[in-house]
């Protein structure tokens, strides 16, 4: 064990680690992070989808050196300044939606998810929220208390939650993938039509839960059911947001304008930033009850206004849709080399892929495999994490270049080959416990 990673475990409370290899890195810049001896890793995480931009992009240096030199105080709490004046009309401007609106300023998507949440709860006078077996929505507060990721680990659900499945087109039920999107429904208005529920919240990409795309309408039908009952959706673009699907917005897909919409990792460029934007009459109430110092602080507005300026001047959506299909078929042309019978499926849009590792004999779910994949890709070169257990998840920087995306494939498909012919010490792999 190197001296930096020693003196982390000496010092860093384990509880906020989430850790699948002793990754130590120095520096960074575009997709390429830097480790204490020199070696170059290809990022292909880009920090759970934070550092969208990639590290060190030269439009957010120069937007926090400006805000760091001038900065008029250190939030919005009790005092305005143009730069969180400036981001909130930048994403009233982005972010589609009808009448008068807001935007609450946070500094993480679990604590807009959060404020979203109760805020729904308040307006609304009801207390049950409609949430998504394996979904993820923070770690604080009410919305730690829905995110099914935390559930399943143990976290008490929060006891006016109620759970139902996310269909999954590659492990459909019994009857099929158009039964369980109906059953899904049936489900969902069925509690709807009760009464009792404040808000529904859902991920247009089941992320953490294992990067399901669900199918094609499916969110459109739920937004159908949810306006027909008068109850807002919340939609959770924290991750899968701001143009790592090949649209600007992950709802764009199928045509929905949701009532309230969050945002969060890639919105700070790697600075701790949020937003929830949504109805007056939702987000203005309260008074005082989302209270934050440093919210809205000069330095992350800054940030938070070049990302989504560089977003969309740099057409960083039509990017992720072109490289990121260059790397779905790259990886897709897996198939007949070494180990390419692990792969189960490779799904995704634009950035946001995920590539499903199985039994070849059984087609069941490889925890194991995918742990020993991810530490073996970054003794190759690469940084990737998993999710739901089985499931490598590809979220690199909106700036990956073509290169660098054939060369994370590359990576990829010898790291599985290696995990499958059992040339990965899973003693040590064992070490880092993942999810």
């Amino acid at each position: 064990m190197s001296t930096l990673y020693a003196r982390d475990e000496a010092a860093v409370a384990g509880i906020e680690k989430l850790r699948f290899f002793p990754l130590e890195v120095v520096s960074g810049s575009g997709s390429t992070l830097v480790t204490p001896d020199g070696r170059e890793l290809l990022d292909l995480s880009a920090t759970w989808t934070a550092s969208g931009l990639g590290h060190g992009h030269p439009a957010i240096v120069e937007a926090v050196s400006r805000a760091v030199r001038t900065a008029p105080g250190s939030g919005g709490l009790s005092a305005v300044h143009p730069d969180s004046v400036g981001l909130a009309e930048d994403l009233l401007a982005l972010v589609p939606g009808t009448g008068e609106r807001r935007v609450y300023l946070g500094h993480a998507g679990s604590d807009a998810n959060d404020v979203a949440l109760r805020a729904c709860r308040h307006a609304t006078g009801r207390r049950t929220v409609l949430a998504f077996e394996h979904s993820y929505h923070g770690g604080v507060g009410v919305a730690m208390g829905v995110s099914g990721v935390h559930v399943d680990a143990g976290v008490p659900a929060d006891p006016d939650a109620v759970f139902i499945p996310y269909p999954n087109p590659f492990r459909p039920g019994a009857d099929g993938l158009d039964a369980d999107v109906a059953a899904c429904l049936a489900t969902a208005e069925q509690h709807l039509a009760g009464g009792s529920i404040a808000c529904l919240i859902v991920e247009p990409i089941l992320s953490d839960g294992g990067l399901v795309v669900p199918p094609d309408g499916f969110l459109a039908r739920l937004h159908d059911l949810c306006r027909a009952h008068g109850v807002p959706m919340i939609c959770d673009e924290v991750k899968m947001g701001l143009g790592r699907p090949g649209t600007l917005h992950a709802f764009e897909h199928d045509g929905v304008v949701p009532e309230i919409v969050t945002f969060g990792k890639v919105l700070g460029g790697g600075l701790p930033l949020s937003a929830a934007v949504g109805p007056a009459e939702i987000l203005d109430h309260p008074p005082a009850a989302a209270l934050l110092t440093t919210a809205g602080n000069p330095v992350c507005a800054a940030a938070g206004r070049a990302v989504l300026a560089t977003i969309v001047g740099d057409q960083l959506a039509d990017r992720a849709a072109e490289v990121g299909a260059l790397l779905s078929n790259a990886l897709r042309g897996l198939a007949g080399s070494p180990g390419a019978d692990r792969i189960g499926d490779v799904r995704g849009r634009g950035l946001a892929i995920g590539v499903e590792l199985v039994d070849p004999a059984t087609g069941d779910r490889d925890p194991r495999l995918a742990a020993q994949v991810v530490y073996r890709a970054w003794e190759l070169g690469a940084v990737v994490y998993y999710v739901g257990g089985n499931v490598l998840e590809i979220t690199p920087p909106l700036v990956l270049t073509e290169a660098e995306a054939i060369r994370g494939a590359e990576i990829l498909g010898a790291a599985i080959a290696d995990a499958a012919a059992g040339r990965v010490d899973a003693e040590e792999v064992a070490k880092y416990a993942g999810w």
